[in-house]
């Protein structure tokens, strides 16, 4: 699928499921969302995402670039609400954002949830990351709640 960007000529853009072999990019990317990991990490954490009835892994790649974005979106069976999908993590390259690759990945998480029963999706965002809230505002997503998130290591 061609992809026109405010930056230049029609670009190829494909969406597909990540494989193991696109560690290396995927740990560069999760480093700029603040989140640093190895590639090993990456393919560690990959593995233990099974069964692909609930989690996905979604890849955009540029045949320039390589991956330059990728999502990650998964079941979330709850009781006090219809079965969901959540965007776990969801980003793209610097220098790369806003021509289109980000919506691409998303609309790919809403079809793989749709195909898979959820009657919804959600996705957390940080305070701070701003733009990502219009991002996310632009596609039909509404603020509804803010919150505390807690953590504690075991």
């Amino acid at each position: 699928m061609n992809q026109t960007t405010s930056n230049g000529p029609a670009k190829e853009l494909k969406i597909r499921r990540a494989k193991s072999s696109d560690a290396e990019q995927i740990a560069a990317l999760s480093g700029q969302l603040g989140y640093p990991a190895t590639a090993a990490q990456i393919r560690k954490r990959m593995q233990g995402i099974k069964p692909d009835s609930q989690h996905a892994v979604f890849v955009a790649e540029s045949a320039e670039d390589g991956v330059i974005g990728w999502v990650h979106v998964s079941r979330q069976p709850l009781l006090e609400v219809e079965i969901r999908a959540e965007v776990n993590g969801l980003v793209v390259a610097e220098g790369q954002r806003s021509l289109g690759a980000g919506a691409r990945l998303l609309a790919a998480a809403e079809d793989w949830a749709r195909k898979h029963g959820c009657k919804g999706m959600s996705v957390r965002s940080n305070v701070i990351r701003e733009r990502a809230h219009q991002f996310y505002e632009r596609r039909g997503y509404e603020h509804y709640k803010t919150q505390k998130s807690f953590r504690k290591p075991l």
